[in-house]
């Protein structure tokens, strides 16, 4: 299951796209009843939590809280994934696409972080992989 919390007014968040996704990826990775929560923030937001957990005093475009352990409602909670669509926005620009890809993007990235995979210790293959088999266009190049 995949909850969304938008904390946001203005910035238009592809919600459903979203939520499908990542519930395709759950079923993939053997998760297919784990809940994962992705809270949309702004910038400032963001930047408290970087600075909090990271000790980076600026904000970031994603992060991810893994938790994986069943609750003691009996559910199976993954963990949280936090986007900040202004930076996103940013990011986006500079990569020649849309918004709603860079979300879908940093979503999977977020994702990833979630079921273990860790920068620079496979991440970026296993992105790509699934960035060509879930997303319509070309994403396959890193």
């Amino acid at each position: 299951m995949v909850v969304i919390i938008n904390r946001l007014k203005t910035s238009p968040i592809p919600q459903k796209k979203i939520k499908s996704l990542l519930e395709k990826l759950n079923r993939k990775y053997g998760q297919p009843k784990a809940e994962v929560v992705v809270s949309f923030i702004g910038p400032k937001a963001m930047r408290s939590l970087n600075k909090k957990y990271r000790n980076q005093d600026r904000p970031t475009d994603v992060l991810s809280f893994s938790l994986g352990e069943e609750g003691p409602d009996g559910k199976f909670y993954l963990g949280d994934i936090i986007i900040c669509p202004e930076v996103a926005k940013k990011q986006a620009r500079q990569q020649g696409h849309t918004l709603s890809r860079e979300i879908e993007i940093l979503a999977i990235h977020g994702f990833l972080h979630l079921i273990g995979f860790k920068h620079f210790k496979g991440i970026e293959e296993e992105e790509a992989k699934i960035r060509a088999a879930f997303l319509k266009d070309d994403l396959a190049k890193p």
